[in-house]
């Protein structure tokens, strides 16, 4: 018995269960159950590590952080700790707008129509058989005009194709360039000194055995023709001209959000235009707030323009496609303090100052905190955004960019004409003291898209047809004329006047001419079957212009003059035709921080390209022959972005209420896609991983939401 006793005191085995018995008892049991809690500890952990991989709840990159490595360099020089860095965490975007939708009504539309021109010096003629001279007849008779082809065969009228491009998100009255052309066997001449008769402009299209089709009309098209100022003597110039703002549209051209097919839903077409809603909205009448996106169906959202963007909607479009979709508080003030970071470098900067544009006010203090980079390049964008915000804290820095940096300038007066303070007329008004004529007529454009009657930059209307503009400034004389958007001359000068002697024209009909060493010049007019006119004025040249005004000389008239003027050297200084700032310019990017003069930077940096020229904003948009090809391609292209968005007729419409119609369907879909009972004997798991699987942003949705 005393055997037994001592053989159980040597095989006793304490009871590890009770951890409390054990420490309070005998420390010699304690000792001899450590090891096997451990044990059973490492154990249970590595149970929990196989089961969250095989849920992928754990990322692969986590897995590979938690790998055991020797603290002790290996060949390279890496040791564990600079692996295992938590100061430098994975950088994981939320899903924004722009993944989920395409933007469809911002390319240009092309009209063409059919019309008469009036006034030529006998240089027109009668138009040979063709279908145009049939569509001109029709519409001539549609009007009631009595014996048409007695009109159209006249030497002073001519047959003209007419083109346009119309604007996106243009409204009913609104102007726009439009082009003439003589069809191809035309007997005309010239049509220098034309006037376009209204004609209709609409949509047209070749179908395979129907011909040219035509749709609605949606603008028309009148006023006198600028064909190269008169000045060249080409045959085949003289047959083309355009019309400075001689459109006119009829309608209204939205602005419309596609859903991507595969997200394509109810809930998530109502879901984005809430988001837009946040960032983006207005006051009806009442005060009540209304968002500028509405969802009409599952698959297109209406959206109206913001105010502070009507002048550049490519920019408005930007931001709307880094609105984030989805993110709490916490994910959005985590990216805030990251995206302020990126601000301070160059090739980020411009990214982030979207990002933080779209998130709106809030991210208002990152952007003054950008304003104090060492680079310029994160200045400029921290200063954009920050004036589309309503905040005038980088006007300063806008200023330095319009005057300095020919690749940031379109976009830097574009947006000191968004902050409308007494400040932004301030520096436009500095900038007009330049010496380059391109940032001298771009701050003038700049300040009269503000306020076209801002008492310096208000203008004089000539003959209902364009607006004479004396600038009374210093620095060097310069004359500005337009071919593109508004016909208007702008005199940059006190007192410019002509230097004599003088042998001009304005047209066929108007003369004028000055002795040599004169103080006057003598303008007149001669015309078969009306009184001749004859006045004397002074050398200035703003009171020629409006005397030749009064006589009937038109805009192009008096272009042609100021030319010939020029090139006989009869000016005090030089003429600049659409001297405007353009997007798509490269920015030469310095080695080190520039300092607060950008144009005395260390110029070894890397170019990078600012913008592309489908991007221009608005005030500063001009086509050419170059670029027209480019012009009428969808803005802000992408490579999923078609040119046209079809519309799909059997579209889902989204009831009034939408907050009801999103609820109803939340309600229905979580009813239809609750997971079924899980059988006896089935891996709930692995039934789990099957069930739902992993979104590209880690997180996880239902496959049926997708393939909707």
């Amino acid at each position: 018995m005393s055997e037994f006793h001592h053989d159980s005191s040597i095989h006793h085995i304490p009871d590890c269960q009770n951890l409390n018995s054990i420490t309070t008892s005998n420390p010699e049991d304690s000792a001899f159950c450590a090891p096997r809690i451990g044990f059973i500890f490492s154990l249970m952990i590595l149970v929990i590590v196989c089961g969250c991989s095989d849920m992928n709840l754990m990322m692969p990159t986590m897995l590979k952080k938690m790998e055991f490595k020797s603290a002790k360099a290996d060949e390279k020089g890496d040791s564990f700790e600079d692996d295992f860095d938590l100061d430098q965490p994975k950088v994981i975007n939320p899903p924004f707008l722009g993944e989920y939708v395409v933007v469809s009504g911002l390319n240009l539309v092309t009209l063409e129509g059919v019309g008469l021109v009036s006034g030529l010096d006998g240089t027109g003629g009668d138009p040979p058989p063709s279908q145009y001279r049939t569509e001109l007849l029709k519409d001539m008779r549609r009007r009631d005009i009595e014996d048409p082809n007695r009109i159209i065969s006249s030497p002073s009228t001519a047959l003209v194709i007419v083109r346009a491009y119309l604007p996106p998100l243009v409204s009913p009255g609104e102007k726009f360039d439009v082009e003439v052309r003589l069809p191809d066997g035309s007997e005309t001449t010239s049509l220098n000194g034309g006037w376009l008769l209204e004609c209709r402009l609409t949509e047209r299209a070749i179908v395979a055995g129907k011909g040219v089709l035509e749709g609605k009309a949606r603008a028309n098209a009148s006023g006198p023709i600028l064909v190269s100022t008169g000045e060249d003597t080409s045959s085949s110039l003289l047959k083309r001209g355009h019309i400075v703002g001689g459109g006119m549209a009829f309608e209204n051209r939205d602005m419309y959000l596609f859903m991507r097919n595969e997200y394509r839903s109810v809930r998530n077409s109502t879901r984005v235009a809430q988001r837009i809603g946040v960032r983006f909205f207005s006051y009806d009448s009442y005060g009540k707030r209304e968002p500028l996106a509405q969802a009409k169906t599952d698959q297109k959202l209406v959206l109206q323009i913001h105010p502070s963007y009507k002048d550049n909607f490519p920019r408005y479009v930007q931001v709307i496609q880094n609105i984030a979709f989805r993110e709490t508080e916490v994910e959005r003030q985590v990216r805030l303090e990251r995206l302020e970071k990126e601000l301070l470098i160059p090739e980020k900067a411009e990214q982030a100052a979207l990002q933080l544009e779209a998130i709106g006010p809030d991210a208002i203090p990152m952007l003054k905190n950008g304003l104090t980079a060492d680079y310029f390049e994160s200045r400029f964008h921290s200063a954009v955004a920050l004036a589309y915000l309503g905040e005038p804290a980088g006007l300063e820095t806008l200023y330095i960019a319009a005057r300095d940096v020919p690749a940031f300038r379109v976009f830097a007066l574009t947006a000191m004409t968004v902050v409308e303070e007494g400040e932004t007329f301030a520096y436009l008004r500095q900038l007009m003291d330049e010496s380059q004529l391109e940032t001298r007529y771009g701050a003038f454009r700049g300040m009269t898209t503000i306020d076209e009657n801002e008492p310096f930059a208000r203008g004089e209307l000539l003959n209902d047809q364009c607006k004479l503009h004396e600038l009374k400034i210093g620095g060097d004389p310069m004359i500005h004329l337009t071919h593109r958007q508004k016909a208007e001359i702008v005199l940059f000068g006190d007192e410019l006047k002509f230097s004599t002697p003088l042998a001009l024209t304005a047209g066929p009909h108007i003369m004028v001419n000055s002795a040599p060493g004169s103080n006057e010049v003598v303008v007149s007019k001669y015309r078969i079957g009306e009184p001749d006119q004859r006045k004397v004025v002074s050398t200035n040249i703003a009171d020629v212009i409006r005397t030749a005004a009064e006589m009937g000389a038109s805009y192009p008239d008096i272009a042609q003059m100021l030319v010939q003027a020029e090139r006989q050297l009869n000016l005090p200084g030089p003429i600049g035709i659409d001297m405007l700032p353009e997007a798509g310019r490269y920015y030469q990017r310095p080695d080190q921080p520039d300092g607060d003069a950008p144009h005395q930077a260390n110029n070894k940096g890397k170019k990078t390209k600012v913008g592309n020229s489908n991007m221009t904003p608005n005030p500063y948009t001009k086509i050419t022959d170059e670029n027209e090809e480019e012009a009428t391609k969808p803005i802000l292209s992408m490579e999923s972005l078609e040119d046209e968005v079809i519309e799909d007729p059997n579209a889902t419409e989204i009831e009034p209420d939408a907050e009801a119609a999103e609820e109803s369907e939340m309600k229905s879909e979580k009813t239809s896609k609750e997971p079924e009972p899980v059988k006896r004997g089935s891996n709930p798991i692995k039934r789990l991983k099957t069930f739902m699987k992993q979104d590209t942003h880690g997180e996880l949705v239902y496959p049926e939401q997708e393939e909707e």
